[in-house]
């Protein structure tokens, strides 16, 4: 049984930049926790040979960006095929390129990169696949057609059954309308299908006029496509998704109740996301595994038993995760950490509601609490057309600025799997403060407990279901539900003041402790318990 995975973005690897954050580094931890699990699964994306953007930023925190063309037989392997598809009057052609991901017993699963560079397509064309999530509307769309409608064609070309579709955000949803125009009924697509949403806030989900929807889709559209979808004047891609699937996920379990709210009348189940663990472990933190826990890379569950691991082993692995850090800020930025000082870590997109700027709300009371005792790294990206992140930017610069004397400051630019891996394994406290509840599941959090890092946050996405306050991490706040900027960084600094810093500086049994304690809450968020969450909904779509 074939399940078709489709995804408008995937993380694979650091320098494969088809990926801009959470939702596409999920989704490549998912085809590799597949392969571990041995199950058939293929997965479908485009290939952006610009990729997402190349963030610059000068002294004072602007960001430009830049792009650079992706070389595909660098990384994927040509297949030779190519499809044609009818769009706007005209027959396009797309190259398949193609990625094997090899599970940790052996099994593998195919990636599908969709291409339309070609020699015979019209430049508005060949330039249809060049960035991620550039583009107007006009361009989005078509690239989604591409995905959905192009996605099924090339499964076709590779002579694979489809027996089942999983369709990772509104996105991919026109691929199910393909697979009606190819003769399933409404009630075979509502068997075989599974729709996984991960945006919190309306404004995240795609919506084109209905007018656009009909010029790109024509024939495929069902008479009654605006009473499926129910998004009013306006198609909502995920409305129409969730409307065409038969069921539907989120990727938390608070992230399952905001979802309720925005999709009325639908059931959404919570599978909260995991990390390939073997992917985000450092090698320092393998190392330690290895050593310590027998068949933690075939049964990450094992790594509940981290609290047994030796206390000097594993400060010697935490050291070296440290040490490796401190190296790439220095040789990066130029910023000298002290290897003494509490280092906290901050990266992830710079969407506005994930509040980068929050722990700088009060320099004087963060000297009051830190100068002398603590230093920052961050890394992120804003999207070349969000204002507001960049903002963001430019305030941890200019908060770096006025700290520099007393609390070192650094910003890794151009964010990566790679940076990510760094810092998520060598700082020693992991910050996430977002608005509550927009974060869907933070998996970056999730990477530093593997690694021993403790988080200290929000009560969003994930971290309510991990949580024990001062055993494997801290809370900020108390589950709140409405927007206090003052309320929230006056508690981060409380906790960071009166919880962490005294464990940090004088008690290093009990920070032991509250480092295995994560490592041992980690292991309930692995891509092999996702995987297994997926399973149940995949084995419904049988049709036997």
């Amino acid at each position: 049984m074939t399940i078709v995975y489709l995804t408008a973005e995937i993380g694979l690897k650091s320098d494969l930049h088809t990926y801009s954050g959470g939702l596409g580094v999920l989704a490549g931890d998912h085809v590799k926790s597949a392969a571990d699990a041995g199950i058939d699964l293929v997965a479908v994306t485009l290939l952006y040979r610009q990729g997402y953007s190349e963030q610059h930023l000068d002294d004072d925190g602007i960001q430009t960006e830049s792009y650079r063309d992706i070389d595909p037989a660098q990384h994927l392997e040509d297949t030779g095929i190519e499809i044609t598809l009818p769009l706007d009057g005209i027959q396009i052609q797309s190259r398949l390129w193609k990625m094997v991901v090899e599970g940790v017993n052996g099994s593998k699963v195919d990636v599908i990169f969709l291409d339309t560079r070609h020699p015979e397509n019209p430049e508005r064309f060949a330039n249809l696949g060049e960035r991620l999530y550039g583009g107007d509307d006009s361009t989005r769309i078509r690239q989604e057609y591409l995905l959905g409608v192009g996605g099924i064609h090339a499964l076709d070309a590779l002579e694979i059954e489809i027996d089942g579709l999983h369709l990772n955000e509104g996105h991919c949803t026109f691929a199910a309308l393909e697979m009606l125009n190819r003769g399933w009924s409404r009630e075979e697509l509502k068997q075989r299908t599974l729709f996984t949403t991960h945006t919190p806030v309306p404004a995240g989900h795609d919506r084109f006029t209905w007018h656009a929807v009909e010029e790109v889709l024509g024939d495929l559209l069902p008479d009654d496509v605006r009473d499926i979808a129910n998004s009013g004047d306006t198609c909502s891609m995920s409305h129409l998704g969730i409307g065409l699937c038969g069921s539907t996920n989120a990727v938390s379990k608070l992230n399952a109740e905001v979802a309720s709210e925005m999709f009325h009348g639908t059931r959404i189940h919570p599978i909260t996301n995991g990390i390939h663990h073997t992917t985000w472990t450092s090698t320092a933190t393998a190392n330690l595994f290895d050593e310590q826990i027998q068949g933690w890379r075939s049964n990450p569950e094992r790594v509940r038993e981290a609290f047994d691991i030796p206390a000097d082993a594993l400060r010697m692995a935490r050291e070296k995760n440290r040490s490796f850090l401190r190296q790439m800020v220095e040789e990066r930025t130029g910023v000298i950490l002290d290897p003494e000082r509490l280092t906290i870590g901050f990266a992830r997109r710079f969407a506005t509601y994930k509040r980068a700027n929050l722990v700088f709300s009060n320099l004087a009371r963060l000297r009051t609490i830190g100068a002398g005792r603590i230093q920052f790294v961050f890394s992120g990206k804003a999207h070349p057309r969000d204002e507001g992140g960049k903002n963001l930017i430019r305030q941890i610069f200019e908060g770096a600025q006025e700290l520099r004397d007393e609390i070192p400051v650094a910003f890794l630019q151009d964010y990566s799997m790679e940076i990510g891996r760094a810092m998520t394994g060598g700082v020693d406290v992991w910050l996430n403060n977002p608005i509550r509840p927009m974060e869907a599941s933070g998996t970056s959090g999730m990477k530093a407990a593997m690694n021993g890092v403790p988080n200290l946050s929000i009560l969003d996405g994930w971290w309510p279901e991990a949580c024990i306050h001062g055993v494997n991490g801290w809370a900020i706040g108390d589950s709140e539900g409405e927007r206090d900027d003052e309320r929230d960084a006056n508690a981060l600094y409380r906790i960071l003041e009166q919880d962490v810093l005294p464990v940090w500086e004088n008690d290093r049994d009990r920070w032991t402790s509250i480092m295995l304690a994560s490592m041992v809450a980690s292991a309930g968020f692995t891509g092999a318990r996702m995987i297994q969450d997926y399973i149940r909904f995949y084995d419904d779509f049988r049709t036997d």
